[in-house]
């Protein structure tokens, strides 16, 4: 016995999830923003050289920074002022550590969805 065929999302449907995605990118966006002009002044301290903790920082706080400067604001994401290889480690530890929180969950799969994959024939 076949099942019936399911129908095709309607283009209203389609039209209603992508401005949703919009505006939940926009409200992101604007909380980014937000949060960055927050902590830009405290994480880019004025007379003071950066070493590794403040380079974790900066390099977890600048893909936070894209949406100002996407939209013409002049923000710091890097320290000048720094003691050399120790931030630049600091710098690229912090930028690994936001990419594992972002972007990390999409790669994680649970073990009985590991385990139902591998049972699949080929």
């Amino acid at each position: 016995m076949e099942s019936p065929p399911t129908p095709e999302p309607s283009r209203c449907h389609f039209l209603k999830r992508l401005l949703c995605k919009a505006v939940v990118l926009a409200v992101v966006t604007v909380l980014f923003g937000w949060l960055y002009a927050w902590a830009s002044p405290w994480a880019f301290p004025q007379n003071r050289t950066a070493g590794f903790g403040h380079g974790v920082l900066h390099g977890a706080l600048m893909p936070i920074a894209l949406p100002s400067l996407v939209i013409g604001k002049d923000v710091p994401i890097y320290a000048t002022d720094n003691s050399g290889r120790t931030y630049k480690i600091g710098y690229i530890c912090g930028i690994n550590l936001c990419g594992l929180a972002f972007f990390g969950p999409l790669f994680w799969r649970p073990k009985h969805r590991l385990a139902d994959h591998k049972n699949q024939p080929r």
